[in-house]
């Protein structure tokens, strides 16, 4: 019996005409531009760039999450779950040796 996996989910953007509107206007009323979103979610600001115009077809999960949370929305307005996340096998505890 092979051991359980755990799909590490990769987020594909749902709209990118959405983003930019959500973009100058976030959930605090301000707008932020590519470069400061990027520095605050941690990632270069090239890559939301590249997101937005369909250069790069995905992004991790934790990472659109930081995207998500900065603009001040919920994850899935923006973002919708890639079908090819890669995947993480993970061994149940009671198999684990003690």
């Amino acid at each position: 019996m092979s051991p359980p996996t755990t799909a590490v989910t990769r987020y594909r953007l749902h709209d990118a005409e959405l983003f930019r509107t959500l973009m100058k206007r976030t959930g605090t009323g301000a707008e932020v531009t590519l470069r400061a979103l990027g520095e605050l979610v941690g990632i270069p600001h090239t890559t939301i760039g590249n997101v937005l115009s369909g250069t790069q077809d995905t992004v991790s999960g934790p990472t659109a999450e930081a995207i998500a949370t900065v603009i001040g929305v919920d994850l899935l307005i923006l973002w919708v779950p890639d079908q090819r996340a890669a995947v993480v096998q993970t061994v149940p505890h009671e198999l684990v040796a003690a």
